[in-house]
């Protein structure tokens, strides 16, 4: 994918969790189910680093669980990341419990420069790495993760998984609507519309880039970034299956 192609739709997606925060972080008031499943494996104790923190629901359900250590959430959503500041104060925070929140965006080159020079005992990135555009993107933003993990650390991660739904579907847009010729993009990427109607403006809409994986293509994305896939599962959605989990070391 070209560079300028890459650097269109990393805007869009920017551009989107600026306007649409509120309403998004809206629809977003408690972790999903997959998420449930993968806290009850976490230790109690942790330095942990959430990749795409949003809201702050999942600090929320850190401090909730009396748990101890560290817990850093980055974000590039200036907007999200001052809910996820307010949400917290609405949880009693444990006295051995540090959460701090970051205005980061990962995509950039020096990212890991703006992080605590800790080797972290859990890396977390839900929902994330579907909006990341260009497998060679997606490739160096894991290998990047690989080391600042503690040896024998895990990675968990959950992609969404919207070809199990004809609704989420039904919301695909053509990418002319955002001046991108459909074979300037790869395999997999979707354009999706995001409704948001308010009492003074029943139209408002918003796009963002989406990457649909396939199991398969998630493991070899895993290979390339240098993990092994070491626990694979789908949740989420009235069916259970709007997610894809995975556990990489």
């Amino acid at each position: 994918m070209k560079a300028e192609v890459i650097a269109k739709l990393r805007h869009l997606n920017q551009e989107f969790y600026q306007r649409f925060s509120n309403s998004f972080s809206a629809t977003r008031q408690r972790v999903q189910p997959g998420v449930d499943r993968i806290l009850e494996e976490v230790p109690q104790s942790a330095q942990w680093l959430d990749i795409g923190c949003g809201n702050g629901n999942l600090a929320a359900k850190w401090a909730s669980q009396s748990r101890k250590g560290i817990y850093y959430g980055i974000d590039f959503s200036q907007k999200l990341l001052e809910d996820a500041k307010k949400n917290i104060k609405n949880v009693a925070l444990p006295n051995d419990l540090k959460i701090q929140f970051l205005l980061i965006d990962f995509l950039e080159s020096d990212w890991l420069d703006r992080l605590p020079h800790v080797l972290w005992d859990g890396v977390s990135m839900f929902a994330v790495l579907h909006h990341v555009p260009s497998r060679a993107l997606r490739e160096k933003l894991c290998a990047s993760i690989r080391k600042i993990l503690a040896t024998g650390k895990p990675f968990y991660l959950s992609v969404w998984q919207i070809q199990n739904s004809q609704r989420l579907l039904s919301r695909i847009q053509p990418w002319r609507a955002v001046g991108i010729d459909e074979n300037e993009v790869e395999e997999g990427d979707i354009l999706m519309d995001w409704r948001a109607p308010t009492p003074w403006d029943t139209k408002r809409r918003g796009l963002r880039y989406v990457h649909v994986f396939t199991a398969q293509e998630l493991e070899e994305l895993a290979r390339g970034a240098g993990f092994k896939v070491v626990d694979s599962f789908y949740s989420d959605g009235k069916e259970g299956n709007l997610a894809l989990y995975q556990k990489w070391m």
